[in-house]
């Protein structure tokens, strides 16, 4: 978008802004402290939610920002999604609930692609709403979606700016007229979508497995279960030399290993287990035989182990008290009290190791998303992971004792999904909720008249420069032509003796009149001793266009439509070799008997033949019939759908 001041410029990140409302002149000094107290009691208030959370890379995190230029003051931040789109869903999620529990606050949210929330409701918009357009306009306000409009009238409206409104113009229209800028239901429809679900759907994209891991390992991911996505990516990403590092293990060694379950995303254990891979000799990691009942765990734990010492091999050793250092700011106490007032703990006895641990993953979330915004002092994963390793104890026999009572694994199944299963979350992701039709020959109807009626509305639309139309239904009003209407203006433009001239013979004759630059010449010569009547010339078109007919019965061009002679009587045997002669001799005599072409039937034979070239890919042929909201069906039997077509 030219001239949009993006958030979000890297690649895969979203960007996020909270603006304070009424947006008036105020004390800078005052101003940060309201917007930190702000963003404290926002962390506060979604810790419970945020702190299990498992990130792809970034986590959800907020600081205050000083004003620049026509930006005012404000909190905000960025997180890199990566491969995993849900991230970025869920800080929409956020961002709306942050707005719907603190009136107060407008918000902006956007990603390297621009405002996706429009991208998302692209098929509901206004016409007049395009990128080059939308800079300051959508926001989140009161856990709703905003938009706001250009004037309709110049004048009408005079609190709506002409132009593209600043930053501070759209907070004071938001502050003052809240009301006039709700989104249409059909756009909040279509964006509310994508996040329902939340917070519950945080559990679904979970997916928990059975791994053959070290023991440090084991208890590295029980205090810091959110660990695991930065191993998975240190193994997804790994070059030659993270492998190096990898020869010989020199922090998880492989003969302390033990059955443990990890939690993982579905993103995260879609990108380890699709990963093939064979450990190096020297790393003494040994996988069982691929019938064996624990290959999977086995290879898992590999994989995740690798992950594990190259994060290590990137950094040096780090003092236990640095972290207890960063626990130190002021705000953690009253951070920690309001976990316990919002039942964070979970009712677990102070002390308890369950307790501790869900301490431990709060004092995470609090370096993290509070003071590594402002602090250089946060640590990186490997970093960590070595700390951990340094200030916790584990017994072997202990571990082992609980690998023999683990919960069962998630079944994963949904790794696999079948054609039917992936035209229906297509279709369900379009909007049109289409069921697939059945499998049983006989109850498929398909009515191909309409895929003519359908294939002619969308030649009909009238498209510009930004591309086609396409009727998403077949049930959408049709495009209707008036033969009669359309024949008197034609007469009216070309004359009295326009019925001799088809649509496009002047096309035709402006062609045949720049092939030669010689024949142009002689033609001005010409014009130059003589005019030329209007009737001589569509005399001398319609005599050329009689000559090309008959040249063309010599070949097999027409024999590649289908007639309506032959519809009528297709019973009859084909044309022969003396028919053609028959024709021939007819042009000569300037009489032929040209049969017209049945338009509809070609058109449905020549989709089928190329639907059934697909060979059940994707193609130009099914993509234009399933976004009009027509479904062929498979093609078991090419002479069946061929023989139903000129039936």
């Amino acid at each position: 978008m030219e001239g949009h001041p993006r958030l979000a410029t890297v690649e895969d990140a979203v960007g996020y802004q909270l603006f304070l409302i009424p947006c008036e002149p105020r004390d800078p000094d005052q101003h940060r402290e309201v917007l930190q107290q702000y963003m404290e009691r926002i962390l506060v208030q979604f810790a419970p939610l945020l702190v299990s959370y498992i990130w792809q890379n970034q986590s959800f995190h907020l600081k205050y920002k000083s004003a620049k230029g026509d930006i005012p003051a404000h909190i905000g931040g960025m997180t890199k999604f990566g491969d995993n789109i849900e991230d970025e869903w869920f800080i929409v999620y956020l961002i709306q609930q942050i707005t719907k529990k603190f009136p107060e606050l407008v918000a902006r949210i956007d990603d390297n692609d621009g405002e996706f929330l429009l991208i998302e409701a692209a098929d509901f918009l206004p016409k007049w709403l395009k990128p080059e357009n939308s800079a300051n306009r959508v926001f989140f306000h009161q856990g709703e979606l905003c938009i706001i409009p250009q004037p309709n009238t110049p004048g009408k409206q005079p609190w709506l700016p002409a132009s593209n409104p600043t930053m501070t113009q759209s907070l004071m229209l938001l502050s003052t007229h809240p009301e006039e800028f709700l989104a249409t239901k059909s756009i909040r429809a279509a964006v509310y979508k994508r996040i329902s679900g939340y917070p519950e759907k945080v559990q679904a994209s979970l997916h928990r497995a059975h791994c053959y891991l070290p023991a440090g390992i084991v208890v590295v991911l029980k205090h810091r279960p959110a660990l695991v996505a930065a191993a998975v990516q240190a193994f997804y990403l790994r070059d030659p030399i993270d492998l190096k590092a990898c020869r010989p293990f020199k922090t998880f060694l492989p003969d302390t290993r033990v059955m443990t379950s990890v939690t993982f995303t579905k993103c995260l254990y879609a990108q380890l287990v699709q990963q093939k891979f064979v450990p190096d000799r020297r790393s003494g990691y040994t996988l069982p035989s691929p019938g064996h009942h624990q290959y999977k765990a086995h290879e898992l734990g590999m994989k995740l182990a690798h992950g594990f010492e190259i994060l290590c091999s990137k950094c040096n050793t780090v003092s236990p008290d640095s972290e207890r250092q960063v626990l130190n700011n002021p705000f953690w106490a009253g951070f920690l009290s309001s976990l316990k007032k919002n039942n964070y703990f979970k009712g677990e006895l102070e002390g308890s190791a369950k307790y501790l641990e869900q301490l431990h993953m709060a004092e995470k979330y609090f370096q993290q998303s509070v003071i590594k915004p402002e602090s250089s002092v946060a640590m990186s994963p490997g970093e960590e992971i070595l700390t951990l390793l340094q200030t916790l104890s584990f017994n072997l026999y202990e571990l082992e004792k609980e690998a023999a009572d683990l919960p069962p694994e998630d079944d994963d199944s949904w790794l696999e999904i079948s054609p039917d299963a992936l035209d229906s979350i297509l279709s369900e992701a379009s909007g049109r909720n289409e069921s697939v039709p059945p499998s049983n020959e006989e109850d498929q109807k398909y009515d191909l008249a309409a895929v003519t009626e359908s294939m002619k509305a969308f030649i009909s639309k009238v498209s510009t420069h930004e591309g086609a139309e396409i009727p998403w239904s077949p049930a959408e009003t049709s495009v209707t032509f008036d033969v009669d209407s359309f024949t008197n203006a034609l007469d009216r433009i070309l004359g009295a003796d326009s019925e001799e001239l088809d649509s496009d013979d002047l096309d035709e004759e402006e062609q045949f009149e720049f092939l030669d630059s010689d024949e142009e010449l002689a033609s001005e010569a010409h014009d130059q001793e003589e005019t030329v009547l209007p009737n001589e010339v569509m005399g001398s078109l319609k005599s050329y266009m009689d000559e090309m007919d008959c040249e063309l019965t010599h070949t097999n061009v027409g024999k590649s439509f289908v007639t309506q002679r032959k519809v009528a009587s297709s019973t009859e045997e084909p044309l022969s070799q003396d028919t053609d002669c028959a024709l021939e001799d007819d042009c000569k005599a300037g009489d032929a008997d040209l049969t017209p072409v049945d338009i509809d039937l070609n058109l449905v034979t020549n989709l089928l033949e190329s639907y059934s070239a697909q060979a059940g890919l994707a193609g130009p042929a099914s993509n234009i019939l399933q976004s009009m909201g027509v479904h062929l069906p498979d093609n078991m039997d090419h002479k069946c759908i061929s023989s139903r077509a000129v039936d």
